[in-house]
């Protein structure tokens, strides 16, 4: 896992955004408990609160969910909601590149072109 200290995104939000992309692309699959809060902390050198944020936020999403005495573990994910969450993450990742595309004086035509011969790929 990669954090970034000196990034706008506060570290929680980062840890729940990789633990989400690994559960959604099924590198985490349902059933399997995420590490301890206090041992990924301990490896990330950060504050156990800041892991518990993590874990809380992957919880309202209902990737996981809180096992007394076990950690948390990942949630069956229907369908239809990994779908979902794989468009929404398509569409940060879409708007990401079409505001680089600006910046570097991309046309849309040139853009069109570039995501045809990538998806082909």
């Amino acid at each position: 896992m990669k954090i970034t200290q000196n990034s706008d995104e506060p570290i929680y939000k980062q840890i729940a955004a990789q633990f989400k992309e690994d559960i959604l692309n099924g590198r985490i699959a349902e059933g399997e408990y995420l590490p301890s809060i206090r041992g990924l902390a301990r490896d990330l050198k950060i504050s156990v609160i800041t892991t518990m944020k993590a874990y809380e936020q992957l919880s309202e999403e209902g990737l996981v969910s809180a096992v007394q005495g076990k950690g948390y573990i990942v949630n069956p994910q229907d369908r239809e909601m990994v779908r979902e969450q794989h468009l929404r993450l398509l569409e940060q990742h879409l708007q990401n590149a079409m505001e680089s595309a600006k910046l570097a004086g991309v046309s849309r035509e040139e853009l069109i072109k570039m995501i045809n011969v990538l998806y082909d790929v």
